[in-house]
């Protein structure tokens, strides 16, 4: 069963040696050892004139929006963003690729009316079919979440063929939740567009020409900039931890930074630190990880120093000093 079956025809066949863009690397949740993609700085070329589908009459690869195939509680929070293309006449068309890892791969799409009307990037993050996936880290994850029928529960707890179809969806579900929440919370994370099986869709964060912000892991930020940064940081992080939530697996490398401007990415494994009998160990990894990659590039005289954000996560979090020891 592939990962994603669209219900459209005309799913986009990629050429990675001609089609792909320059798009720089987009992270997703299993970062420490990432297999990127082999980036290619040819544009994309137009597709011949007979290049189309003999049913739907679209490019060949390109398939209609699927906007309307997602349910209302599948789609963004509301008021939609205005730079958003939700009109049912549009198509999307798939540039190439921005990230590939060991659970999901992540395409750049442009969603477009035709005959030169509106248009969006988006970044489309796609969880592969079982066979192709190694999870290696959900079983603590996935300690404190609620499965509604017991026989979905006891699918994934065998990690069946059905329970691993079962936990992608639930992975590719529970990022679309929390970035709707954390998005109604202000915190910054990309705008998630919508949900649809395993596929994700999410607001594409770069540039207008499909190159991809960088993760904080490859900047060099110094000075007044690598402050800036810090306080953006541990703002967003205070707010999850009010929340009772830990991002999971926070570090540079699920980080992105456009224009000045800090962006969470990857959460599929938010972590409630109350529900969850690791939450707080979960609030402290991602602590220590941002707070050590930040001192080793002369952070100094930040309020609070790296040193100190675990203590006041827990804090926000409303858990003890020695909650969870």
């Amino acid at each position: 069963m592939p990962d994603f079956a669209y219900h459209r025809r005309g799913q986009r066949r990629l050429d990675h040696d001609d089609d792909a863009l320059d798009l720089g690397d987009y992270a997703d949740f299993d970062d420490d050892e990432p297999a990127f993609a082999k980036r290619n700085r040819h544009r994309r070329r137009l597709p011949p004139a007979d290049a189309r589908d003999h049913i739907d009459r679209l490019p060949e690869g390109d398939r209609w929006s699927t906007w309307d195939q997602s349910s209302a509680g599948e789609r963004g929070p509301s008021p939609y963003p205005a730079w958003l293309v939700t009109e049912l006449a549009a198509t999307d068309t798939e540039l190439g690729i921005l990230k590939t890892g060991k659970e999901a791969d992540v395409f750049l799409l442009r969603r477009a009316v035709p005959g030169g009307g509106r248009s969006c990037l988006l970044a489309a993050k796609r969880y592969r079919a079982a066979e192709h996936r190694m999870f290696q880290r959900d079983s603590a994850y996935l300690e404190g979440r609620r499965v509604r029928e017991s026989r979905v529960g006891r699918a994934m707890a065998a990690r069946t063929t059905a329970g691993k179809e079962m936990i992608a969806e639930q992975w590719a579900n529970a990022e679309f939740a929390a970035l709707s929440r954390l998005y109604l919370l202000d915190v910054p994370v990309p705008y998630p567009v919508q949900a649809l099986g395993t596929e994700v869709l999410l607001e594409f964060i770069g540039d207008p020409d499909g190159t991809a912000a960088p993760r904080l892991a490859e900047t060099r930020p110094e000075g007044d900039e690598l402050a800036a940064l810090w306080d953006q940081l541990v703002r967003a992080m205070i707010a999850l931890a009010r929340e009772g939530l830990a991002h999971g697996d926070m570090s540079a490398y699920n980080l992105l930074v456009h224009d000045g401007r800090l962006v969470l990415i990857d959460l599929p494994q938010v972590v409630d630190v109350i529900a969850n009998p690791r939450g707080p160990e979960f609030l402290d990894r991602d602590a220590a990880n941002v707070a050590r990659w930040f001192a080793a590039r002369g952070l100094a005289g930040a309020t609070p120093a790296p040193g100190d954000l675990a203590g006041l996560l827990r804090q926000e979090a409303r858990l003890g000093p020695g909650y969870g020891a």
